[in-house]
């Protein structure tokens, strides 16, 4: 029995060291997390003037906060001059300067936050799967990035049009009106959700990459591919215009269907000549033996 107590602690001890690096990460993520949303929700910018030279800083204003500009740049940007804002609750522009604050300050974060996580997880992956990663990382930013314009410069704008034209049917009994805290959660949603759909054709390619799914079943099963498309499509569609928005999520997300096929015939055509190339080697180094 006293032979099994030292063992038992040397088999926790690595344990509780993960624990301490998990506990050690989460901290910083929350730190960075917190002073990103506290400048966002509690700080604006200012121009100052010093020797002739006009520069923005930083100044404490929690009523003209950059959050607060970013919603004015949704209202001026994307909401039509038709439909009037309505505060329904007095907490209304609180909670929506707080949503806008925890997706910008998650958004300058992720550098931070993607660093950290890495920093824990890399010592416990393979080199391959250190290179997955690694060559997948920018592209997955890349493609959220696209997806959220996607949604700001396309399905926000015609959404909100589409409630206009639906709202004149009925004359002037109805009056096109949308609640402050709603119009900024359609958005933040928006921009969230289509942002992780456009991630759709990189999941695919990570699959072919490791093993898991060949290319040629991605072109098989087409079909199914599309049929997914438009089901994610009406999932994350406002599902206000009629099927017209859902019909063009689910064809651009087709359409990433099928760069994600020709992605993963690049990625299996380029494991394939490296297994060759190897293989020449091989032979090379054993016919120099011979």
């Amino acid at each position: 029995m006293a032979t099994t107590k030292p063992e038992e602690k040397q088999k926790e001890t690595p344990l509780l060291d993960h624990l301490r690096e998990l506990m050690y990460r989460i901290r910083r993520i929350a730190v960075s997390l917190v002073v990103a949303f506290s400048i966002f929700f509690a700080f604006g910018i200012r121009e100052v003037t010093w020797n002739g030279y006009t520069f923005p800083v930083l100044y404490p204003d929690i009523f003209d906060s950059l959050s607060v500009q970013m919603t004015r740049l949704f209202i001026y940007d994307e909401l039509p001059k038709s439909i009037k804002l309505l505060v329904i609750n007095p907490f209304d522009p609180i909670f929506s300067s707080i949503y806008i604050s925890l997706f910008l300050a998650t958004f300058f974060a992720m550098p931070i936050i993607v660093r950290e996580i890495w920093a824990f997880v890399s010592p416990g992956l393979y080199e391959r799967e250190k290179k997955v990663i690694k060559w997948f990382l920018l592209p997955a930013f890349l493609l959220f990035g696209a997806g959220a314009s996607f949604a700001y410069l396309v399905i926000i704008p015609f959404m909100l049009k589409f409630i206009i034209l639906y709202v004149n049917q009925f004359g002037g009994a109805v009056a096109p009106t949308l609640g402050l805290r709603a119009f900024v959660n359609i958005i933040m949603t928006m921009l969230f959700v289509t942002g992780i759909a456009f991630e759709f054709p990189l999941v695919m390619d990570v699959l072919t990459y490791i093993g898991a799914v060949k290319a040629s079943t991605w072109k098989k099963n087409w079909r199914w591919g599309i049929l997914g498309s438009f089901i994610i499509a009406w999932i994350i569609s406002p599902g206000t215009t009629g099927g017209v928005v859902e019909t063009i999520i689910g064809i651009i997300l087709s359409s990433l269907y099928v760069v994600g096929i020709s992605g993963a015939y690049f990625i299996e055509s380029r494991q394939r000549n490296k297994i060759q190339k190897e293989m020449r080697k091989l032979e090379n180094t054993q016919r120099r033996e011979e």
